[in-house]
């Protein structure tokens, strides 16, 4: 079986794009994306992505499978590329018309209805909506369920870690460092995510406070470990900072990858994402190679 692709990335976090607008399950399985993914043997990527039908109040479907063959509920980068990849699909060129201000899809994941807009300059804002904070919306184990994880101390790799705990529709746990690049992340990422306080494990973001308005980040994220960009954890990140007084609500976030604009509306206490997604190529994927 031959399978037409198309790879995107956000600030390095690349995934492949498949048309799935023909069915409502994902043409691709778990263990073939996996295949897929595979950097040595395959094409490449952090995960894989399906554009599927929308349902009766969305223009589209969001499924993912990361690099290990697990489902994550939403990813904040993919969703960007999500956007490009469907205006290409669309109109084969990705771009705005000089007679239109935006172009936006809402599309249903795993996470809730999510809102991509792409911006004349090509940069894609999303509104990633509200950010959950009880313990058992995570979930986590580190408080009692109808409480809030902040600034929770955490023991990993026989140190005691300060956590902020957020849901973007999925887990995030969050640690300000004094230097993100002090972090052994290969070594303790994998520790955060197993962590038995995350009984559905976890993605975990080391942030170090340039400014109030200027994170840097590193991230390990669920099923994908390091990462160049985490878009959901970009945005978890924010909401740690404020809650603990470490930043304000408007901040960039440096990734490995890139910054992307972080807003936590006070107005409406929804988070807004703005940041790149950009074609990188198309081919064709055989499941028997």
């Amino acid at each position: 079986m031959a399978i037409e692709f198309r790879k995107y990335q956000g600030l390095g976090n690349d995934f492949i794009l498949i048309d799935n607008r023909h069915q409502s399950e994902p043409i691709v399985t778990p263990e073939m994306a996996m295949q897929m993914c595979d950097r040595y043997f395959g094409i490449g990527a952090d995960g894989v992505i399906f554009a599927l039908p929308g349902t009766s109040n969305t223009d589209y479907t969001m499924r993912i499978f990361n690099s290990d063959g697990s489902e994550p509920q939403m990813c904040g980068n993919g969703i960007r590329c999500l956007a490009k990849f469907i205006a290409d699909l669309e109109r084969r060129d990705g771009k705005i018309n000089s007679t239109e201000s935006s172009l936006s899809y809402k599309i249903e994941t795993l996470a809730g209805i999510i809102t991509p807009e792409i911006l004349p300059d090509g940069q894609v804002k999303v509104d990633m909506g509200k950010p959950r904070l009880l313990a058992a919306e995570i979930p986590t184990t580190l408080v009692q369920a109808d409480e809030k994880a902040v600034n929770v101390p955490l023991v990993v790799a026989e140190q005691s870690w300060l956590v902020t705990c957020v849901s973007m529709g999925n887990p995030h746990c969050i640690t300000f460092v004094e230097d993100v690049a002090a972090i052994p992340l290969a070594q303790i990422g994998p520790q955060f995510e197993h962590h038995p306080a995350f009984p559905e494990r976890t993605n975990t973001e080391f942030i170090q406070v340039v400014k109030p308005d200027y994170l840097k980040m590193r991230v390990w994220e669920r099923g994908a470990g390091a990462t160049l960009a985490c878009g959901t954890g970009a945005c978890a990140v924010v909401v740690a900072g404020v809650l603990t007084g470490n930043s304000d609500r408007l901040v960039t976030v440096e990734l490995p990858g890139g910054c992307l604009e972080i807003e936590w509306s006070a107005s409406d206490e929804r988070l807004y994402m703005s940041g790149p997604a950009e074609w990188v190529f198309t081919g064709q994927w055989h499941s028997n190679h």
